[in-house]
């Protein structure tokens, strides 16, 4: 593992990811709180980056500005060769409904639907026939290992099971990024592993960048990379070798 605390610049077209000295404030007066401090990230594709550090260092916040949910304070942010900074509400809503997937801690699942029909969703969403849809979902389903639990209701399912829908469902429109937010908080160690395994394996592909919030060091080996925040700041780089993974 290698430490990194200066990088060469990249041109931004070669990256996923470009934040440039983003801040984020909430609140105003006595109350204001800064979020983040000055933000410096760059992300190429083909990697998966765990982002780490204590609660409250401005992790979820930099995911949320990452994937358009919400807008900086100040610096620019470009997702894709897109400037999030400046679209309006309306086009950060299509870029992420055509681009972005999301993994949840809680899976979000629709408790009426099936696991098929929750991995649908976006496809439907999208404007797609309900019959293709459902028929690509079990094609996904089969692929992170559900293909016998298609039809079950997710108050059927383990939390393992429900978090693999889950991610079946955020790859469904085969998004070029795909963020993670504490995607095995819920589950036990070994289910976790599992889970991470599934996204390593399934997720990362040479033209899809993953982001992965987590607090949990046993799954560290599965990054490309580390990237550690404390107090709304990057503080430091951490690269993993290939080999030390195992392998890519």
């Amino acid at each position: 593992m290698t430490a990194i605390t200066a990088e060469r610049p990249t041109p931004t077209a070669t990256l996923a990811v470009a934040c440039r000295r983003v801040t984020k404030e909430f609140g105003t007066g006595d109350a204001r709180v800064q979020a983040l401090r000055g933000v410096d990230l760059a992300l190429p594709p083909g990697e998966m980056t765990l982002l780490v550090g204590p609660s409250g260092c401005g992790k979820t916040t930099l995911i949320s500005i990452v994937a358009g949910l919400l807008d900086t304070s100040a610096g620019e942010v470009e997702v894709l060769g897109t400037n999030l900074t400046r679209l309006s509400n309306g086009q950060k809503v299509d870029f992420r409904r055509r681009n972005i997937g999301f993994v949840f801690q809680q899976y979000n699942l629709l408790p009426a639907l099936t696991a098929a029909e929750n991995v649908a969703v976006p496809l439907l969403i999208a404007g797609q026939p309900r019959r293709a849809a459902v028929a690509e979902a079990h094609a996904l389903l089969h692929q992170v290992g559900l293909k016998e639990r298609a039809n079950a209701l997710p108050s059927e399912l383990s939390g393992g099971q429900q978090q693999r829908v889950a991610i079946a469902r955020a790859l469904i429109h085969r998004p070029r990024l795909l963020v993670c937010d504490e995607p095995t908080a819920a589950l036990d160690a070994q289910m976790g592993q599992n889970v991470m395994e599934l996204i390593r394996g399934v997720a990362v592909q040479p033209d899809r960048a993953v982001i992965v919030v987590t607090h949990d060091s046993r799954v560290y080996h599965f990054g490309d990379r580390i990237v550690r925040m404390s107090d709304g700041r990057i503080e430091q780089v951490e690269q993993h070798r290939p080999e030390a993974r195992g392998g890519k």
